[in-house]
């Protein structure tokens, strides 16, 4: 009681040192991680202004990737739907800017064009009908969050109220856009003198003699480069070595894959399963037998208890036999093993259970009986699936009893076969409902029934099988091919020893002598996907993390592959790249430039004739050179120079050139003029078509580029 009397009177005293504790705990994270309770945190990106919110944007990528049905990654959507708001912000500012929006009638027309084809939406006459549209979308409102239905193109689905105002805002902006592109359309137009000058430099041309001196005539190690020539040529050249923040890494492998040990233990595992054992049983006390595959009755059981994948009980032509082991399957007769064997990720032990002649092609006739919510069911479908049944049974009663099947061909809903009198002729292979396919082909001719799918029911008589070929029944049992726990364990203790190794160790020489290959790959803030191992989002958020530094290590495990062991080894920030990785596109540039000015220091001769002798060359010709072909005969790609034949006058002599593979001097020996038109209304048409083409892309590509972004993706979703 004593102790609980301290307590009580010390309570204050412990709510204030909690209270200061947790103070400092907050400010801590404060100062260690300043941005920690910014209003960025809640912000996706912020558009000219305009903030992508969090919440919404993350509902937005849920959505997506529920339509996407896990076909993308959550990156991939992230991206999608960003993408799809910045495009929308920037849109939006340019339709405000203009005053440009979509009215009460405009917007009533676009959802006619958009609906009529929709029965809901039209009258008995099948005219659209507006009235049914307003009751649509008033029953929606009324009944939100639930959905109603509705039929597209004979295909049934539902939406609810959030989807028709997210459809509906998306008609009026996709009609928003056409009206902005066809005003930028409007004011773009090519002139006479345009579409004149189109038409010489396809019409005019040129003959030409040239003296090339190629550069590869000055050998690389003449040429000093330096950085401070690699660092003035990016200067000049800024656009072409502007990059984005990277951050470079190393990384090796250690894969949770089965060793030969676990492989030969699954093979004799299933070896084991051919013969009876003995086991015995607690509840009676007795030593049972339980049947082996040799000698059980029920395979369909035994397999299913012993593999991982389900027994298939149908009968396969060869070329549906597993390809690794097709001829010798084939070859089994019925009670005869193949295996263990390897087929992709498992080990397989396989059993002939029966071999039958069966047709690989049949012509059967059917009535089909739909019911609504079934696959292609139209709107007028009615029938439950209980009620469609019940039908196909007294059609059926009806045929038995000796009503023709032809007479009862209206009843079916298949007006294609219906055509052919009910006909159907296929192969084993087609792409038929497996129900239906079955019934055909694992029956006989002259047989009739009734056959469920998801279509409905269909009332089938086979009429004719032929091409009779072996077919066989297997029965395989499966297991896939999985590390034991002790193969598990080893690898997870190499991965920890390399770790730990590391710290004081050289990270490529421990990889040597562990014979692991020392991966290299350099990621930008945005990237997910590593080279063999899909997305891994982790790795890159550490590699970009302000507390990673370079030369920090740390293992990340792989789902479905085992771990990783990264190092950090270079960071860059945005800016121009580094003098080392530019000087790979740098280098043979500025060596160019050296060449040509040592090139050019070597020539003192005027003439092509006497160039070429001082420099051991040979004259070259090219005729009918034109100006929308940059190809110069004998030297490749020499827009430079095509373009300084057509600056001078016949006879007339160049001055040096430095072009791309050389240093060059041209006479111009003939210019053909050409003939000019008397109208040009052809080519500036083309020209026009060209052009309106292009704008919709280069005028979203240059408002984004003047757009204020500020990117927090990576900080807040990714």
């Amino acid at each position: 009681m004593a102790i609980l009397n301290k307590i009580r009177q010390r309570s204050l005293i412990l709510i204030l040192v909690i209270a200061l504790a947790l103070f400092a705990f907050v400010i801590q994270g404060v100062i260690d991680n300043p941005n920690a309770f910014s209003d960025s945190q809640g912000v996706v990106a912020t558009v000219n202004g305009v903030d992508i919110d969090r919440n919404d944007f993350q509902q937005k990528v849920k959505n997506y990737q529920d339509r996407a049905g896990g076909r993308i990654t959550s990156t991939q959507a992230m991206n999608a739907i960003y993408n799809q708001e910045l495009r929308k912000i920037i849109m939006d500012n340019e339709y405000e800017a203009l005053g440009l929006s979509v009215e009460k009638d405009e917007m009533r027309e676009l959802l006619k064009n958009s609906f009529q084809s929709y029965p809901e939406f039209q009258d008995e006459n099948g005219n659209f009908d507006v009235n049914r549209l307003n009751a649509f979308i008033s029953n929606l409102k009324d009944i939100s969050p639930d959905s109603a239905p509705l039929t597209s193109a004979g295909q049934s689905f539902n939406i609810n109220y959030d989807i028709w105002t997210n459809n509906e805002q998306s008609i009026a902006s996709n009609a928003l856009q056409q009206t902005y592109y066809n005003m930028i359309k409007a004011g773009v137009s090519t002139t006479i003198s345009e579409a004149e000058d189109d038409y010489l430099a396809d019409a005019k041309n040129v003959d030409i003699r040239y003296v090339q001196v190629p550069y590869t005539t000055i050998t690389d190690s003449l040429v000093e480069v330096s950085k401070s020539d690699i660092k003035a040529y990016m200067q000049a050249h800024k656009e072409k070595f502007e990059a984005e923040a990277n951050r470079e890494v190393v990384y090796v492998e250690f894969k949770e894959e089965a060793s030969k040990a676990d492989e030969d233990a699954i093979k004799a595992d299933l070896l084991k399963l051919k013969s009876d054992r003995a086991e015995y049983n607690e509840s009676s006390k007795n030593t049972d037998t339980i049947p082996g595959f040799d000698t059980v009755k029920d395979v369909a059981e035994f397999i299913n208890s012993n593999s991982d994948i389900k027994y298939n009980d149908t009968f396969l032509r060869t070329a549906q036999l597993p390809a690794v082991a097709k001829d010798s399957l084939a070859k089994l007769e019925v009670g005869e093993y193949y295996g263990p064997y390897k087929d992709g990720e498992y080990f397989k032990l396989s059993k002939m259970i029966a071999v039958e002649e069966k047709a690989d092609s049949v012509k059967v006739r059917h009535i089909l009986i739909p019911f609504a919510g079934g696959q292609r069911a139209d709107a007028s479908v009615t029938k439950t699936p209980e009620e469609a049944k019940q039908t196909a049974d007294s059609i059926l009663a009806k045929i038995k009893s000796g009503t023709k099947f032809m007479d009862l061909l209206e009843l079916s809903s298949d007006k294609v076969s219906n055509e052919k009198d009910g006909e159907i002729e296929f192969a084993y292979n087609a792409g038929m409902a497996p129900e239906f396919k079955a019934f055909s082909f694992d029956n006989k001719k002259g047989d009739v029934d009734v056959v469920g799918t998801s279509f409905g029911y269909h009332v089938i008589e086979i009429l004719e099988q032929t091409s009779f070929n072996n077919t066989y029944k297997v029965g395989t049992i499966a297991r896939k091919i999985e590390p034991s726990q002790e193969t598990l364990d080893g690898v997870f203790n190499s991965m920890s020893k390399f770790e730990i190794a590391a710290k004081d160790g050289d990270f490529n020489k421990l990889a040597e002598e562990r014979e692991l290959a020392v991966k290299p790959i350099t990621f930008k803030e945005l990237d997910e996907n590593m080279p063999g191992l899909g997305s891994q989002r982790q790795v890159v958020r550490w590699a970009f993390e302000e507390g990673t530094a370079i030369g920090d290590y740390k293992n990340f495990p792989i789902s479905g592959f085992g771990f990783i062991v990264a190092k950090l080894v270079e960071k860059n920030e945005k800016g121009l790249m580094s003098v080392e990785d530019a000087s790979i596109t740098a280098l043979p540039e500025i060596r160019k430039e050296k060449k040509a000015k040592m090139i050019r220091e070597k020539i003192t001769a005027t003439t092509v004739d006497e160039i070429a002798k001082n420099q051991g060359q040979s004259p070259r010709t090219a005729a009918a050179l034109t100006l929308k072909n940059t190809t110069l005969s004998g030297a490749g790609v020499e827009p430079k120079v095509i373009g300084a034949a057509f600056g001078l006058e016949q006879g007339k002599t160049s001055k040096l050139i430095d072009g791309e593979k050389g240093v060059y001097v041209i006479e111009v020996t003939k210019v053909t003029d050409a003939t000019k038109l008397d109208n040009y209304t052809s080519i500036m048409n083309r020209l026009n078509t060209t052009l309106r083409n292009s704008v919709q892309g280069k005028v979203y590509q240059a408002l984004e580029k003047a757009t204020d972004i500020e990117d927090n993706r990576a900080k807040t979703v990714y």
